[in-house]
């Protein structure tokens, strides 16, 4: 597949070690690359593990409201029960359902990027904010890394991390994902690994606090990286952990099923320092659209998946980490 314009600018700017920032859509459609030194902060803000262009942090502001409306439970049931068909008719194993929620809070996308805490955050004027938890791909000194997460419980349940790690359609679900993310990665690597399986996360947050399952995968990339970053990403996404299995024909389910654009969302944002890449799967959003703030979230459906609990789960994860 010939790279878009935008691949192929980051293939680029990496052969040339030039520090970069990529924002790349869901559907590869639109890719976002910015040489770091024609970043203006007036239009865009990242921080990624701690390195951005924000050089003042203003005070935090304090969250006095946070209004969410989801989509009532009988539209999320018709969409469950139609990824029930499609997980039994084996067009899938794993399929990863998201809705947008209608927010109100006193908050500005602003005030959101500034205040928040996350490894991976990105404000862009007037159109989105995302404080993500979740690492996507990391690259140096020849090593390739993934973290996929799969898995959110509050932790304010009874004994929350053990119910999660001893939770079949839990585990069933982060095995997949695992699966699916070793064979990406070999695409591009080699010497294909899991370092660490099944560790929890702890997510605080002004609502409550949620424990987060993640594993560390890992590889050698293959020779000649650098040059081809571009191609790179774009055989690996979208992320594994945000789409399903088997990722192609999971990837046209979601889009006949959703009925709205997840645009950014589930996309990735990353950074490229002249030595070593950085990215994080944008899963924690709040998008500015024509009719208000929408927060778009979502989880993984398997054929275990009780659609009562995976709701409540999309609405859990309508939050943001201001504690």
């Amino acid at each position: 597949m010939k790279a878009t314009a935008g691949f192929e600018l980051i293939n680029k700017l990496a052969r040339d070690k030039t520090p970069f920032l990529c924002v790349i859509d869901f559907d590869k459609s639109n890719p976002l690359v910015f040489p770091l030194d024609s970043i203006d902060p007036a239009e865009l803000l990242y921080r990624i593990s701690g390195r951005g262009n924000t050089k003042k942090r203003p005070l935090p502001k304090t969250l006095r409201s946070w209004d969410k409306t989801p989509v009532t439970e009988e539209t999320y049931r018709k969409a469950f029960d139609k990824v029930q068909q499609r997980l039994h008719y084996g067009d899938t194993f794993l399929l990863n359902l998201t809705f947008p929620t209608e927010l109100s809070t006193n908050l500005s996308l602003d005030d959101i990027f500034h205040s928040s805490q996350a490894k991976y955050k990105l404000w862009l004027r007037d159109h989105f904010v995302t404080f993500s938890p979740e690492p996507f791909i990391k690259i140096a000194h020849g090593t390739i890394s993934s973290y996929p997460m799969k898995g959110t419980i509050r932790s304010s349940l009874p004994d929350a991390a053990k119910a999660i790690l001893n939770d079949p359609k839990e585990k069933e679900e982060h095995l997949t994902i695992v699966d699916l993310i070793r064979n990406d990665l070999g695409i591009v690597a080699r010497d294909i690994q899991v370092e660490r399986f099944r560790y929890i996360e702890n997510v605080k947050t002004a609502q409550s606090d949620l424990l987060q399952v993640s594993s560390k995968i890992t590889g050698r990339v293959l020779e000649d990286y650098w040059p081809n970053l571009g191609d790179l990403l774009e055989a690996v996404l979208p992320a594994g952990s945000v789409s399903g299995a088997p990722k192609k024909k999971t990837v046209e389910i979601i889009k006949s099923l959703e009925n709205y654009s997840r645009g950014y969302f589930t996309g990735i944002v990353g950074l490229f320092d002249g030595r070593a890449f950085d990215s994080g799967v944008m899963i924690r959003f709040i998008e500015k659209t024509e009719h208000g703030l929408v927060f778009k979230s979502g989880g993984g459906i398997t054929v275990n998946s009780e659609w009562k609990k995976e709701y409540q789960e999309m609405i859990d994860k309508v939050y943001v980490p201001i504690v």
